[in-house]
């Protein structure tokens, strides 16, 4: 996989996944898929699955080079995670369906990156 570098002219084409809020252009979420949730997202070459699964809309960047050691990775819920820029806050909400399938096919308990709720103890 490349880097996650974004040129500065690419950066108004930025999407954060809502599951794991790495940011990408919408155009390496279509080749690539989201490298942290594609096994279950399916975003590469979907615009459709995109749009409902990122968004345009986020605050503040994290990069981060090594999610095993970075403690604001953990503090984030990203260690585990590959390197890469990723938003603070994502704003959005997953769709019902793949909310859904997420805890029923694959346990994973869906926490939102916007800031709405917290982790259950």
């Amino acid at each position: 996989m490349s880097e996650n570098y974004v040129a500065p002219g690419q950066q108004r084409y930025l999407r954060a996944c809502m599951v794991c809020s790495i940011v990408m252009t919408h155009q390496r979420f279509r080749d690539e898929g989201c490298p942290n949730c594609e096994e279950f997202l399916h975003l590469q070459g979907s615009s459709e699955q995109i749009e409902s699964c990122t968004s345009s809309v986020f605050e503040g960047l994290i990069a981060i080079a090594d999610p095993t050691k970075s403690w604001i990775a953990k503090y984030n819920r990203l260690d585990g995670y590959v390197r890469g820029t990723y938003a603070n806050k994502v704003l959005g909400q997953l769709p019902d369906e793949i909310r859904t399938m997420l805890e029923e096919e694959y346990r994973i308990q869906y926490i939102p990156r916007d800031g709405s709720a917290t982790e259950a103890d």
